[in-house]
């Protein structure tokens, strides 16, 4: 569910997403895009997805770069209708491709679960983010050639069509797949597919109960009737600290909205400070943002 508090958290109080990660820190869904009448964030039909483009949302690429130039950190979001693939218009700011850092253990969860049914270990990795279950998770999936196919063929399921999980270790001291390159439209779109996949109910619920060393960005959100969200955070490749969230936002109706976010900021608290100010943003613009539901 939504939460209705700011956290603010340092890199200390993360216990979740301790080493070997950061700082304390099948079926393939077709869906249907209809150009139709409807204004933007409507869907046109209950399987449809409303082709989008970027005349249909004046204004908020300038309030989005208002509302993040004051946070003092290099800020992106990207947006898709659930069903649906990321929005052109709807991707603003940063987009730079950045490591995944913990939001990858969504799709690493689903590969596992496939095999292995559902696990403490899964729930340890997506709950409070912790790096040995995610390990565990990974190990599970034989070798890591074999791990990192799995997972990028869950990425492929759900709407990815470039990212790929590595299969050897890239950065020294933290883990294969937290090291994978996902960009926010890629981590978008997989998003808003995630709940028309077979098999992913269980990890959605996982995402919808995270600890507090996730409660932010979307999950500060008051109006939406529940949240499910992944956080993941670490230092920058050259400077500064990464901080990213993958989240879905659903409203009364049954329709849903797909989020990634990141921000590379001074610190752990300045990269959630920075995206809590992205979903005060949201907030702002719910009526703007692109709804959709599962193909029936």
């Amino acid at each position: 569910m939504a939460l209705v508090g700011v956290v603010l958290v340092g890199p200390g109080v993360l216990a979740g997403c301790s080493s070997p990660e950061a700082d304390q820190p099948a079926a393939t869904v077709t869906v249907t895009s209809t150009i139709g009448s409807s204004p933007p964030g409507v869907e046109s039909g209950s399987s449809s997805v409303p082709t989008t483009r970027g005349a249909d949302y004046p204004g908020l690429r300038d309030s989005f770069t208002a509302a993040v130039s004051v946070t003092g950190a290099t800020v992106g979001v990207a947006m898709a209708p659930v069903g649906g693939d990321a929005v052109a218009a709807l991707t603003l700011g940063d987009r730079t491709d950045r490591v995944a850092w913990s939001t990858i253990k969504v799709p690493l969860a689903v590969a596992a679960e496939r095999v292995n049914g559902p696990s403490a270990a899964e729930t340890a990795a997506i709950i409070d983010s912790d790096n040995d279950a995610a390990q565990t998770l990974w190990s599970s999936l034989g070798s890591d050639a074999a791990a990192a196919q799995a997972v990028t063929s869950v990425l492929r399921e759900g709407g990815d069509q470039t990212s790929v999980v590595p299969a050897r270790q890239r950065r020294a001291g933290y883990t294969i797949f937290g090291q994978t390159r996902w960009s926010l439209s890629a981590a978008a779109t997989f998003t808003a597919h995630l709940p028309c996949m077979p098999g992913t109910d269980h990890v959605r619920g996982l995402m919808g109960r995270v600890a507090g060393n996730q409660q932010w960005g979307v999950e500060i959100m008051r109006a939406p009737t529940s949240t499910a969200v992944k956080g993941g955070w670490g230092p920058g490749e050259s400077s500064g600290y990464l901080v990213r969230q993958i989240g879905i936002i659903t409203f009364g109706d049954g329709r849903a909205t797909a989020v990634a976010m990141s921000a590379l900021a001074g610190s752990m608290s300045g990269g959630v400070a920075a995206l809590n100010a992205v979903a005060n943003w949201l907030s702002r613009h719910l009526r703007s943002l692109p709804r959709g539901r599962c193909p029936a």
